[in-house]
């Protein structure tokens, strides 16, 4: 009788600087020197094909300040580029670029991404979002960001566009046929003629369609506008969960939405972000985390919560509990990452120092500190329990934190037969199981 295969689950692994803990850069073994060098970018990405990882995944920002003597530069090198250079030393693994509705052109985007798609011949997705801060829009010809639901309007046309213009012909219409002068079949390459408040664009594109269909569409807004762009555009979406029940929380709403839409065979994958210190023994782990902690620049930190709370935090008392915040309802600022504070506020009633422990590396996305069975113990709780169909990385320190995962969590999850042992396809949507 033939074996039933596990249902697989997916990982994908965000690349930042030397890693996502404030104090990474910090230590001793730091990796810090080489943040604008690509060898070390495709070195990690070796290292994530090595484990089997779906994908390696860019965020971004478009400004930089500069002023701030513990500021770094993770966004050094432009994301599709780095990805770009990226696709040249690697053969399977997923590659996804962010890309802002905010400051882009959907034209340009369109193209570089389906560029990309043809290049690594269909490894490519993207995850659209609509930025964060004011910073950004200066450098962009405007005085602040446009209000929250104007840019998720924005950011709808966005995806509608490129959506049409990935599918916009395919290349099958390219001829080569020389006997009778026939490059291309103009009858099937017709303008898209999109007219919308914010975006006006005739088409075709000037790329055909890419080897996977089109590249995968991820999201990554936690906000009511969010869920419901992702649920409209998304094939699969990045989220913030500190806890089970708030992962719970985030898959209802987004199931909810799919509903509401009339697609209730639909299904978004969920990929809650993920921070693990792993050893071979528990304590082992707990010195990695207490490694890093110490050296945690604690100015750094509260400019960090300033912004998470939208309000200045520098002047809080970090040995004494977290002050009164507003609900959700009245706040103004990014709804997931401030709904993550609040869940961890309830749960360990800290102090602020406290606080800044729990977000210092990743912002407070589920964390696991153990050996590698405690980890993928509570893994498989979540991925089981159907609130994740996968991870998103985020490594307190590069390489180490990587490494560490390929090395000691993978194999459990193999042995478990619930992660790959090799690739059994090409492109990203088949890695990701999507049609």
């Amino acid at each position: 009788m033939k074996k039933t295969q596990r249902k697989q689950l997916h990982l994908g692994v965000l690349l930042y600087g030397c890693g996502h803990h404030q104090a990474a850069w910090l230590m001793p073994d730091s990796s810090v020197e080489r943040i604008g060098d690509i060898s070390y970018y495709q070195s990690l990405a070796q290292l994530a094909e090595k484990g089997c990882f779906d994908a390696v995944f860019f965020a971004d920002n478009h400004s930089f300040q500069a002023s701030d003597p513990n500021e770094m530069p993770a966004f050094w090198l432009d994301p599709v580029v780095n990805l770009t250079a990226i696709s040249q030393v690697t053969h399977y693994v997923g590659l996804v670029s962010t890309i802002s509705s905010t400051f882009s052109n959907p034209f340009t985007a369109s193209r570089q991404l389906l560029s990309l798609d043809h290049i690594t011949k269909g490894r490519v997705g993207w995850n659209l979002v609509t930025s964060m801060r004011d910073e950004e829009a200066l450098n962009h010809s405007m005085s602040e960001l446009p209000p929250h639901d104007e840019r998720y309007e924005r950011a709808d046309e966005f995806a509608a566009v490129m959506h049409k213009l990935f599918l916009s012909w395919d290349s099958h219409e390219v001829l080569y046929n020389r006997a009778d002068k026939q490059l291309i079949n103009p009858v099937n390459i017709n303008p898209i003629n999109f007219k919308g408040t914010y975006f006006k664009v005739k088409g075709p594109s000037t790329t055909p369609k890419s080897p996977q269909g089109r590249p995968v569409a991820m999201q990554a807004g936690a906000s009511k506008q969010g869920i419901a762009l992702a649920a409209k555009y998304a094939d699969a979406v990045y989220s913030v969960s500190w806890n089970l029940n708030q992962a719970k929380k985030y898959r209802k709403k987004l199931d909810e939405q799919i509903k509401q839409n009339g697609a209730c065979d639909r299904h978004i994958k969920v990929f809650p972000g993920l921070v693990t210190y792993v050893g071979r023994t528990h304590e082992e782990a707990l010195a990695k985390k207490a490694a890093l902690d110490e050296k945690l620049p604690v100015e750094t930190a509260l400019k960090q919560l300033s912004f998470f709370l939208q309000q200045d935090c520098s002047h809080w008392e970090i040995d004494l509990k977290v002050p009164a915040l507003p609900s959700i309802a009245e706040f103004k600022g990014p709804v997931g990452r401030y709904e993550t504070v609040l869940e961890i506020i309830k749960d360990t009633r800290p102090t602020v120092k406290e606080l800044l422990g729990y977000l210092n590396a990743g912002g407070g996305h589920f964390t696991l500190i153990g050996t590698p069975e405690e980890i993928v113990d509570q893994m498989e709780v979540w991925f089981e329990t159907g609130v994740a169909d996968g991870f998103n990385l985020m490594p307190p320190t590069l390489p180490g934190s990587l490494k560490d995962f390929v090395e000691l969590i993978v194999p459990e999850m193999q042995k478990r037969e619930i992660f790959r042992k090799q690739y059994k396809g090409h492109t990203l949507r088949d890695h990701l199981g999507l049609s």
